[in-house]
């Protein structure tokens, strides 16, 4: 399994998507989380496993949540760019 590291912006989309879910149901939010780590799990042990979703990106679509999660490969670990809503804003993170 390779090192998974996620960057602040993509922690606080996180921390933010949470906080939502948490605000409306804590069951809802629980599911989140645990789906979130079965998410950066599958995409530390195979990720090329995943589409690409340019010459630099990966994603991993999350199946009970509208979220894609965004990473790159840098020489020995991977980066999580963005965890983005999947109807808000297509491709504000590129810049990171």
């Amino acid at each position: 399994m390779i090192d998974l590291v996620v960057c602040s912006a993509a922690e606080l989309e996180y921390s933010e998507a949470l906080s939502w879910y948490a605000e409306r149901s804590v069951e809802v939010a629980n599911r989140f989380d645990v789906e979130l780590d079965r998410t950066l799990q599958l995409i530390a042990s195979d990720p090329e496993r995943f589409p690409r979703y340019d010459k630099r990106h990966r994603f991993y679509l999350m199946r009970n949540f509208p979220f894609q999660v965004l990473y790159r490969q840098h020489k020995n670990h991977l980066v999580v760019i963005a965890i983005a809503h999947t109807a808000r804003k297509p491709g504000y993170w590129k810049s990171r």
